[in-house]
Order: C-alpha cells, then structure tokens, then sequence
C-alpha cells in the first residue's frame, strides 16, 4: 500500500480523465489521497472529489502562498471559517514561495505565520510549500517551534543540512518526482536521512517522475518514485511502501 500525501487531483488537468486515473492508482495500491489546498477558489472542487471518493481522499485546508495577494484577509478569514464549520487532516498548503513574486514577501510571512497557529489551535500537522525561500521559511518556523509544530515539508529539494534542519522542526521531507531526475540533487544525500523522516507524495499534475517528466504528473507515478527510492535504500518496495504509510499515518493521524 502507498499513500499519496500531497496530489491535486480536483485539477482541471483531470477535468476528463479523473475516474480512469483514480483507478490507474487503485490498481498500483494506492489508496490514500491527502489533498491540498490553493484558495477559496478551489474550495467546492475539494469537497466534491471527497464526496466522491470518501474512503480515499483526506483534505486539507490553507492559503497557498501564491494566492497571498492584497486580499490575503479575506482569503485567510475563509480558511478559518472553514475550520468551525468541519475536519481536516492538515493546515496545507501553506508557506512561501519567492520563484513567482518577491514583492508580497512580508505578508506571505504573516499568512504563513497565522496558518501555524491555527493549525497549532486544532492540534494539526502544517504542509509547506518553499520555493527558493529555505531561509525564510526556517525563519518563521524558529518563531513558533515547539512540540505543537509538525507536519511535512513538502516537496523537498533542498541540501542535506536544510534536511536536517526541517527535521529538527519536527518535519517529514515530502519526497516525489524529483528524486528521479538526473539534476535533482537529493538522490545523493536521502541514504544519510532514515526513513522514518520521509513521506511519498506526486504534487499531482506537477512535477511529473521520470520518464514522463514535463508532462502531466498522476498519482499512480508514486509507484516510480517508491521505486526509486527502493534503489536508493536498498530495500523492497513493499518496505518503502509500508514505512512511508506509516509516517504519513503519524503525521496525519489516519
């Protein structure tokens, strides 16, 4: 069994294909969905894929940090009444991305900083989103560590030492595509990270494993990442795919 921790599959990208690719993944036995948030605007298209697949898709509810624009309170104050009125597993995805637009800096801070304490509130794990940004992120995360902060760093393309630091915040590292690109790096440090430390994830339609990398990614491709990460250890997959279920069951306590 494998778990997906961070896809999108409410995308339009799936808009015509979205039962077929549901069932590419079933078949590969994958069966657990955590899916992130973008902004409001994406609201309706999460509930609805749960409402279709109850016993598979987990939600979570945030404000990406490329949706913190001038009406950040508004989006922020949406996220919020969503949580009086029912569950999630995750405050995500939320953090700072700094590729797209430098100039809104100060305020993804602070809307990253009060998603933190809000998921802190309901006692829940934070997925983050860091975009040539490590510095920044760690720098709020200094702020409000303590034994209430955990979650996942998702997407982790950063240096072994920004490894060990997202651990030392009570951090899973998000591991998917990448691990399989020629470029990406993390393949030559992961061995020196136990698996106790990572989770599978797609970020589905992005960032697509090799060799379909460019194209548009699906959950059912997190089988080339444990497969890669099989190679790395030099363990089974089904023991890739048991470890990482089971952090990934720690983090969002299902």
């Amino acid at each position: 069994m494998l778990t997906d921790t961070h896809t999108h599959l409410y995308s339009d990208a799936f808009a015509e294909d979205r039962p077929q690719i549901m069932q590419r993944a079933f078949d590969l036995g994958i069966t657990r969905f955590f899916i992130p948030a973008i902004d409001s605007g994406y609201t309706e298209a999460m509930y609805a894929l749960e409402k279709e697949y109850p016993q598979n898709v987990f939600l979570m509810m945030g404000l990406h940090p490329t949706s913190v624009k001038e009406n950040f309170e508004e989006e922020l104050a949406h996220v919020e009444d969503q949580f009086i009125k029912r569950n999630f597993y995750a405050v995500g995805e939320i953090g700072i991305d700094l590729y797209w637009d430098k100039s809104t800096l100060e305020i993804q801070k602070i809307a990253f900083k009060r998603q933190i304490q809000l998921a802190k509130k309901y006692k829940l794990p934070i997925v983050i989103h860091c975009r040539n940004a490590f510095d920044e992120i760690f720098e709020v995360l200094e702020t409000e560590k303590n034994d209430d902060l955990f979650g996942i760093f998702h997407c982790f393309t950063g240096t072994f030492e920004q490894a060990e630091r997202a651990i030392s915040y009570n951090m899973k590292l998000g591991i998917g595509g990448v691990v399989t690109f020629k470029n990406g790096k993390i393949d030559t440090f992961l061995t020196e990270i136990p698996l106790k430390h990572i989770v599978l994830e797609t970020d589905s339609p992005y960032l697509a494993p090799a060799p379909f990398r460019g194209k548009r990614n699906e959950s059912s491709y997190l089988a080339l990442v444990c497969k890669k990460l099989s190679e790395i250890y030099n363990i089974s997959e089904e023991e890739i795919g048991r470890i990482t279920t089971e952090n990934s069951k720690i983090v969002f306590g299902i």
